[in-house]
């Protein structure tokens, strides 16, 4: 009987034991199904889709003739958890502009099942790379033009599989529980495009490249020397680094090869350097800013620009304070803003210039700014949001901006960590300050700006209840 006895108390102890065991196991696994839940919790999905155009399509300036060994790239970010989903995308094109802004924003949209006004999209503007503006390319046919860097065959091509991308990166998101934000300056690629003369004018640009020894011994001027880094964690392993900094992305160009030029080397190199996370990089306000000062247009400057750029994003990186993130640390704000048009601007004017052009680029120049001006008249406005990351934000603007609205939001808020990301829709052309027409140049000189003066006031308004919140 003791043997029956003992024999029957070792199976009450195992049972006990296993029951134990399989609620212990269940709790566990109903815990990891809890944390993994894309509905509860903040989850990250990435993307990054070819966005280089094939041989004989049109680049900014002329056909493309063949393919670096870095093509162009459509990268980007769904972040999901935190009320709708949200798409960051950054595309390596000199300008997304118009109905072709809005096919883009609405295709992330559908395939990440969110609306369009929680999807930022922005180009790099290198210049050896296509543009894309489906107003302009309907206005041109409709007035018997056939369109060369506005025919939007391979825009649409891309759409759908940027779109199928999205799709493909959902189902494989990744939980998201530690945000890291660094910055670091970039030494001698950034300098200020406008030099001003005693008389308070504008006079010679200092471009992109400039081999006058004259212009190029003038200081840098009004940059931000900065880039920064915002980066995405899952624990200890990173998944993506959203990388800003405000310049004009030319070291030369006009070469027929579809390639990424210097930020999209400096890209390269640091994903080469921390490969679990997809690096996604974005231009600032960079538009009255670029390299001329430290570049003088030879082929062997693009990789000298590229390491300074890598270099200050290795420092950045090295330099990230990461800390926890929930949903409850995600905010998502809009502003729509109807941007003042400029003065110069007329139908019936741009019209005669597309059917009288002595070139395609005259005309496609005059169809972008028609599309542009028809818009504005029907009620168009762009939307200026901003991504709240606990103390980070991170603001999303239009076109070729001008330095000083980046400089202006950083001092605006410096109990944050702010950066921006600029060349939007790229409708408007370039946006200068108030001042700055005044002062002349290229950059707001009717052939380049298509708005009035006065947008200062809009977006400076937009920009400060943007980070009042």
């Amino acid at each position: 009987m003791n043997s029956i006895h003992q024999a029957a108390t070792y199976r009450k102890i195992h049972c006990r034991t296993l029951i134990l065991a399989v609620a212990l196991a269940y709790a566990c696994w109903a815990a990891v199904l809890s944390w993994a839940d894309p509905a509860t919790d903040l989850r990250i999905a990435t993307f990054d889709t070819d966005a280089t155009p094939p041989v004989g399509s049109f680049l900014a300036y002329d056909p493309c003739t063949g393919k670096g060994e870095l093509g162009l790239r459509a990268r980007g970010l769904v972040l999901t958890g935190a009320d709708k989903p949200i798409v960051l995308c950054a595309v390596d094109w000199i300008g997304i502009a118009s109905e072709g802004y809005d096919a883009f924003r609405q295709t992330l949209a559908d395939a990440a099942e969110t609306d369009v006004q929680h999807v930022a999209v922005h180009t790099l503007h290198q210049h050896d790379a296509p543009g894309c503006d489906f107003t302009a390319e309907k206005i041109l046919k409709e007035c018997g033009v056939t369109p060369q860097r506005y025919d939007g065959t391979f825009a649409r091509e891309l759409l759908q599989r940027l779109g199928q991308g999205v799709r493909e990166a959902l189902a494989q998101s990744q939980p998201i529980t530690h945000l890291g934000l660094g910055s670091a300056p970039v030494r001698e690629v950034a300098s200020n495009r406008r030099i001003v003369g005693p008389d308070g004018k504008v006079g010679p640009m200092r471009g992109s490249s400039c081999k006058d020894a004259a212009l190029r011994a003038e200081p840098e001027g009004l940059i931000d020397p900065d880039v920064s880094l915002v980066s995405f964690w899952n624990g200890d392993a990173p998944v993506a680094v959203l990388s800003y900094y405000a310049t004009h992305p030319q070291s030369y160009y006009r070469t027929g090869i579809a390639n990424p030029d210097f930020p999209g080397i400096a890209r390269f190199l640091r994903q080469l350097a921390a490969p679990k996370a997809l690096h996604i990089h974005f231009d600032g306000a960079g538009g009255n800013v670029a390299a001329g000062k430290y570049n003088d247009g030879s082929p062997e400057n693009r990789l000298a620009l590229a390491e300074r750029l890598a270099d200050g994003m290795r420092r950045a990186w090295e330099a990230t304070e990461r800390m926890p993130i929930t949903k409850e640390d995600v905010r998502w704000s809009v502003l729509p803003v109807a941007l003042p048009v400029a003065m110069h601007l007329e139908a019936t004017q741009l019209q005669a210039q597309i059917r009288e052009a002595k070139s395609m680029g005259e005309a496609e120049d005059a169809a972008r700014k028609l599309g542009w001006l028809q818009r504005c008249e029907a009620g168009y406005c762009i939307d200026v949001s901003c991504l709240a990351l606990g103390r980070a934000r991170v603001l999303h603007l239009p076109a070729e901006l001008f330095i000083e609205y980046q400089l202006a939001a950083k001092a605006a808020r410096p109990d944050l960590f702010v950066t921006m990301a600029a060349y939007g829709d790229y409708a408007p052309g370039y946006i200068g300050t108030t001042v700055s027409y005044e002062q002349g140049g290229y950059e707001t000189s009717p052939r380049s700006s298509n708005v009035a003066p006065e947008v200062e006031g809009v977006l400076t308004e937009a920009i400060r209840e943007l980070l009042a919140e």
